[in-house]
């Protein structure tokens, strides 16, 4: 068999080191493809538990404002007229579609916020949650059902009026349904996003994209089945769309309701091929380059043997130099096409959530602790104004320390409206906070001292609340929760981390 000629030989010598670095190439696009994909998984975890988080911090208000309204003298009294006027300041800050209800232990309504002539009113649609809060004398939260005076799809956070330890009414509240729709839109980071809140029966009731077609649809089946087994895990599944996902749910011990959110795996196909084209172009040319070059210097060291041996080496070198060149253009090329597709799908994070709210936040705008403690305060402020006071310095908050320090202070004011200052007519709270600095950084200091109220004595054992307190401020705070059970109040005190707003 002939030898083969010099520029043959050439040819095939960079044929032989430009094809494997190509693969080399393609090998890394696809590793770091593998690698996007599981960042992503993890994204769309952290993103159904902020919106989680949102959602949470959002019915905990709602429920706890409904509690204060439970503990009013004229509610007990069936004053309603009076009640009338203490509701609308609740039902201010939710507008129009919000509605309150009163209900017998038969359905039947004693009050609603739409009208003041109950005659007329028809009894309650969801009788089961009725007869619920008077068994279980305590806040219920509903699955989606046709309300029987709005006569459309609502979902009701129950609370029962109790007295001597016995339920007398439920209170009813069907917030407008579109606020948990706005929550999941100012959470939802890019359109190739979809994301739903479903009820404990698996009915959405607030959903991107389409919310009009699918509001009122249970999810779609790949979805339902991994829900019944998990309530904390990500998967595939396929949208009502029938687009693929890579889906994320968590399901709320609060409400029993669920929050799944998922994004379509096209978008992270598409930037592989794209990669991969571009690895595949860049070599295509320098592998052309290199064969146009090697035939032109063989043809050259043909003609004169004295430089064969010069010409070779030279030959050698200029074919590592475009190697290297080579592997240098791809890398890069990769970080780049890597780099738009992180920032086309981490474009958002502007709730909540609140999303989890919401999330969950795609640039949550900080927040101003005043602000944030006054907003949660509210209810409680509604029949006992004046008695809870407030101050300290102006301090912005990051969204997550807005989001976790709401959750911690409504805690605190609704155990002082159960069993603290609250709960009377004479108590009265001191909420003050400062800067410190500890070990060089500094950390704020909040502190709650309750006074007039029922005589303190320290718990046998702690409830979910001291602890949800406690584990908040340690785990998600940097800091920690103290509570001293003195004779004359309760006096929390709560230290965390300030992060770094710069």
């Amino acid at each position: 068999m002939p030898k083969p000629s010099l520029p043959v030989r050439l040819a095939l010598l960079v044929a032989g080191t430009t094809l494997p670095l190509i693969i080399f190439a393609a090998g890394i696009v696809f590793s770091n493809y593998e690698q996007d994909r599981r960042d992503a998984t993890q994204r769309v975890l952290d993103t159904v538990r902020s919106i989680r988080l949102v959602l949470d911090s959002e019915m905990q208000r709602m429920t706890g404002a409904l509690q204060v309204l439970a503990l009013t003298n004229a509610l007990r009294d069936r004053d309603f007229g009076g009640f009338r006027r203490i509701a609308q300041g609740f039902l201010d800050q939710y507008g129009e579609g919000s509605v309150v209800l009163v209900a017998d232990r038969e359905g039947h309504q004693l009050f609603s916020s739409v009208t003041a002539d109950t005659t007329g009113l028809p009894p309650r649609n969801n009788l089961a949650i009725v007869e619920r809060v008077f068994a279980e004398k305590k806040p219920v939260y509903s699955s989606l059902f046709v309300g029987a005076v709005k006569k459309k799809l609502i979902v009701t956070v129950e609370v029962p009026v109790m007295r001597d330890g016995e339920v007398l009414f439920d209170i009813s509240f069907s917030p407008p349904i579109e606020i948990f729709q706005a929550m999941i839109e100012q959470q939802r980071p890019t359109e190739d996003w979809t994301i739903s809140i479903f009820d404990g029966e698996g009915v959405n009731f607030a959903r991107v994209p389409n919310p009009e077609q699918t509001i009122g649809q249970r999810a779609s089946p790949s979805l339902a089945a991994e829900m019944l087994r998990k309530t904390d895990a990500t998967f595939p599944t396929q949208s009502l769309e029938g687009v693929t996902l890579i889906t994320g749910v968590t399901r709320s011990s609060l409400t029993g309701w669920a929050v799944a959110a998922g994004v379509a795996e096209s978008s992270l196909v598409a930037p592989l091929w794209r990669s991969l084209a571009i690895a595949s172009a860049i070599g295509g040319i320098f592998l052309a380059v290199g064969l146009a070059f090697a035939v032109r210097m063989a043809t050259t060291i043909a003609r004169g043997e004295m430089l064969h041996d010069l010409l070779i080496e030279e030959l050698n070198h200029r074919v590592k130099n475009t190697l290297a060149i080579l592997q240098s253009i791809a890398t890069q090329t990769f970080r780049s096409a890597s780099r738009a597709e992180r920032e086309k799908f981490e474009g958002r994070l502007g709730a909540l959530a609140e999303a989890h709210n919401l999330l969950s936040k795609e640039k949550w705008q900080g927040s101003e602790l005043q602000d944030v403690i006054s907003r949660v305060l509210q209810p409680y402020q509604l029949n006992t104004a004046g008695r809870v006071r407030m101050s300290g310095p102006t301090v912005p908050l990051s969204p997550r320390l807005a989001v976790v320090l709401s959750m911690i202070v409504h805690e605190i004011a609704t155990n002082a409206a159960k069993y603290g200052a609250l709960s009377n007519d004479s108590g009265t709270v001191r909420l003050d906070w400062e800067i410190i600095t500890e070990n060089g950084k500094p950390k704020l200091r909040l502190v709650w001292a309750e006074a007039g109220g029922p005589h303190v004595t320290a718990p046998v054992q702690r409830g979910f609340g001291s602890r949800l307190i406690e584990r908040s401020a340690r785990d998600q705070l940097g800091g920690e929760a103290t509570v001293d059970f003195l004779p004359r109040g309760v006096v929390y005190t709560v230290t965390c981390a300030l992060e770094d707003e710069s």
